[in-house]
């Protein structure tokens, strides 16, 4: 139930950030807007863009390394606040072994529109990929099965551990997670 209302307000979220006057759109519709976005995607927005089945991999990577795996979106005013913590502690731990992945859940009406200058404008350093799978029910809760889809969100995990953590950061916060880790390799 929890969960189920969970991932209730966070559809509510979406629909009262997104455009309200959208048609629903059929199958072929949206597989062939999929296409059109992942072309320009490629060519001008250099993120991938991933349904979750092709995303999966990047929660499960063991080689070694440290992995930042933040969810966040250009509307959510918490993400956009700790955005710089993510770059400054990626830019400080890069050389021992952190992968920082940050994971757009932009609506794919804003990833040329509100993703792509916002990257540009920061600077982003960190990987941005783009998941782009309206399936909320079904992967929220593979990435944790307590996440009530919220964002912002963040898994840390290495070969070692795996730690979900369903609220933003400070820098000091961040860091001391971030920390904890790269002391486990």
């Amino acid at each position: 139930m929890k969960h189920l209302l969970g991932v209730l307000l966070l559809t509510l979220t979406l629909i009262s950030c997104g455009d309200r006057t959208k048609k629903k759109e059929s199958k072929v519709e949206r597989q062939s807007e999929f296409a059109e976005v992942n072309t320009i995607t490629k060519d001008s927005l250099k993120f991938p863009v991933y349904d979750f089945a092709e995303f999966e991999h990047l929660l499960k990577r063991e080689d070694g390394k440290t992995y930042v795996v933040n969810f966040w979106a250009t509307w959510c005013k918490p993400c956009l606040e700790e955005m710089p913590y993510f770059e400054q502690v990626y830019a400080e731990q890069k050389n021992n072994g952190l992968e920082v992945i940050l994971v757009s859940l932009d609506m794919p009406s804003m990833w040329k529109s509100r993703l792509k200058p916002y990257v540009e404008k920061k600077e982003l350093k960190s990987k941005v990929v783009i998941l782009d799978d309206p399936k909320q029910n079904e992967w929220i809760p593979k990435i944790d099965p307590d996440w009530d889809g919220a964002i912002p969100a963040t898994v840390i995990y290495n070969t070692n551990d795996r730690k979900f953590y369903g609220h933003g950061f400070t820098y000091d916060e961040l860091n001391e997670a971030v920390n904890g880790f790269l002391n486990m390799n």
